[in-house]
């Protein structure tokens, strides 16, 4: 699917990713995790050609990712990023059909329609395709996205999925929906790889961690090896415990810190 060798980027002598190496396969769910700055959002970029490496290489399918058109790309993978500033009158509907335009020329096809309908749903909120994107909270516009990338995926066979803090601005019970649906879709063969900022999430849907600290690898591998108390501390700065709750499956990961109580 996707191999990522000693990849490198840098900016006027700074370098915000340095050495990065991991392949990540159709039907897995990787998270990239770790602190502010670590690198996160451009190894991302990197991933989505919205970069390219000034060291090391990204294959895709066994060919070079800068070696790719764009529309060629935009039939195999989708993204999902961190910030998307819309501020024209589209509606929900529109938005999300964005995703298909790769997929025709002129006009959508009925299929193309069908689509964006089933996707809306998919993320719950079918309700609001004729809403004005502006007009939405900030977690319904990133559902609206959520469905716009889906879209783009919806027919791909041993696609790619990138997604930036995709729960950014949603309510509790939105942010697991979202990762479950991120699980249905490597169960359908293809490749998830999100920015996780929550290691709990990270924790319980990963089936591969990235840990990211200063651009580089500080660990990698399935989440209960590279999740430990040590690594956190490492790559955080907090001291945290990891606890087996008897009513649940797995494991939690909880701030090891004293509470802090204010004094009126």
């Amino acid at each position: 699917m996707i191999h990522v060798r000693n990849a490198g980027f840098e900016v006027r002598g700074r370098k915000l990713l340095e050495d990065v190496s991991f392949s990540a396969k159709c039907g897995e769910f990787w998270a990239i995790v770790g602190a502010n700055g670590a690198g996160k959002s451009t190894l991302i970029k990197v991933l989505s050609a919205e970069l390219g490496t000034t060291s090391g290489s990204v294959l895709f399918h066994d060919r070079e990712l800068r070696k790719y058109k764009l529309k060629e790309l935009a039939k195999k993978r989708a993204v999902l990023s961190q910030q998307n500033n819309i501020t024209l009158s589209f509606t929900s509907q529109e938005i999300v059909l964005m995703g298909r335009y790769p997929f025709y020329d002129a006009d959508p096809a009925q299929r193309d329609l069908a689509i964006v309908d089933k996707c809306l749903k998919k993320v719950g909120i079918g309700h609001l395709k004729s809403r004005l994107y502006p007009t939405l909270s900030g977690g319904e516009q990133q559902r609206v996205q959520l469905a716009r990338a889906l879209a783009q995926v919806w027919e791909i066979e041993n696609g790619l999925l990138l997604l930036d803090e995709p729960t950014t601005g949603m309510d509790l019970f939105h942010q697991y929906e979202t990762f479950q649906l991120a699980k249905e879709l490597t169960r359908k063969n293809l490749a998830v790889i999100a920015v996780i900022h929550d290691l709990n999430q990270a924790l319980q849907y990963a089936d591969r961690v990235l840990m990211l600290k200063n651009g580089c690898t500080h660990a990698i591998g399935p989440p209960e090896s590279v999740l430990t108390e040590q690594t956190i501390q490492e790559a955080f700065g907090l001291p945290v415990q990891i606890i087996q709750p008897e009513m649940t499956p797995y494991p939690v990961i909880v701030p090891n810190v004293a509470p802090v109580y204010h004094i009126p």
